[in-house]
């Protein structure tokens, strides 16, 4: 068939479509707001977080980074700054004394443009100009394409930064929940299972998720390991004492916010797999990027409202622990921990481009 352009709808929603598979997007922050795949019944679930209005995206004060493309370096900067060449620059600290996504003016807080827009696949671009977030040196021109097919959905970034040598580290920010928060049992993702057949070991992190420097290996069976075996819960250590501040925040954060390395993977390998016994559907990541973050939506609490399509009567919105997000990229904070060796892959100059693919195959358990 041959690809047609495309127009979003009039709730402001950029179509993509293949078979098994439906995706939905708005230029706000490069965002997809809907991910319809098929369950174990053959049903269409929309397995991602987000509203029924698109304009409510630029205007929630907790702004969550609803699948969105936050840049342009992603997750933290320790004690906001770093140093290129022996100049440091400083980054607005928004998270505690570090900086999360570039700080409160990074790219998910802006309306990209669409560039190209046909059946089955979407592309946006932004142009970003030095220090539009603080400490960010050179214009940043960047890219995102977003394509589906045969229950996959796979997505693209390139980004290049003419002028100066700059922080480029780049996800898609990606908020799960597969039973659409319509498991009558539950409404938390402690019984997703999940499966990181190639990450043995994760970064130590401190009590504001920052990490220490210290790579250490999960033992298996551990709050940590997500790689013994296939199937582990997510919730599988949920009664261990030092569960409920696993992610920090001096005990009161449960469950996870933390990177896990992916090492020795094979080209194309299924380097993470979420799946949902309640629903059937299994999510498989394929990735080129060198670890993963995986963050359990602690700070949620009850406040976010659901989509239509998603929840039940009594069940409105998004409570503590009810998703999870998954988020590839490299090492968090990399650039100020040069023992890693990872500074040369965060940061980009002049005659350089960064680029970022990675996928999610879709079917049932």
């Amino acid at each position: 068939m041959t690809a047609m352009a495309q127009q979003p709808g009039e709730d402001g929603r950029y179509t993509i479509s293949a078979p098994g598979i439906k995706a939905q997007f708005i230029p706000y922050g490069a965002t997809l707001t809907n991910l319809f795949v098929k369950d174990k019944d053959g049903k269409d679930v929309d397995v991602v977080l987000g509203y029924d209005d698109v304009d409510y995206y630029p205007e929630d004060p907790g702004h969550p980074v609803y699948n969105a493309i936050p840049g342009r370096y992603v997750n933290r900067i320790g004690k906001g700054r770093y140093t290129i060449d022996g100049q440091t620059f400083l980054t607005e600290k928004n998270d505690g004394e570090n900086t999360l996504h570039s700080g409160n003016n990074n790219w998910s807080f802006r309306t990209w443009n669409v560039t190209s827009a046909t059946e089955d696949s979407i592309t946006f671009a932004i142009e970003d100009p030095a220090n539009s977030s603080k400490g960010m040196p050179g214009l940043v021109e960047a890219k995102v394409t977003y394509s589906v097919c045969d229950s996959t959905w796979k997505i693209k970034m390139e980004a290049t930064s003419p002028e100066a040598k700059t922080p480029l580290m780049l996800t898609q920010h990606t908020y799960f929940n597969l039973d659409a928060f319509k498991n009558p049992a539950t409404n938390k993702v402690w019984d997703h299972t999940l499966y990181l057949p190639y990450s043995q070991r994760y970064l130590v992190a401190d009590d504001a998720a920052l990490p220490t420097g210290e790579i250490v290996k999960a033992a298996p069976g551990s709050i940590n390991d997500f790689a013994s075996e296939p199937g582990l819960k997510l919730g599988h250590a949920k009664d261990d004492p030092a569960f409920p501040g696993n992610c920090g925040a001096g005990g009161q954060c449960e469950g996870y916010n933390g990177y896990w390395l992916i090492e020795n993977a094979p080209e194309d390998a299924v380097v993470a797999t979420l799946a949902s016994p309640f629903s059937g559907i299994k999510a498989e990541l394929r990735t080129d990027q060198a670890g993963v973050v995986i963050y359990s939506c602690n700070w949620f609490d009850g406040t976010s409202p659901l989509k239509s399509n998603q929840g039940l009567k009594d069940r409105r919105t998004v409570g503590r622990s009810s998703c999870v997000a998954i988020e590839a990229h490299d090492y968090v904070d990399g650039i100020n921990h040069p023992e890693w060796g990872r500074v040369g892959e965060q940061i980009t100059g002049p005659g350089e481009t960064y680029t970022w693919e990675s996928s999610w195959t879709f079917s049932v358990m």
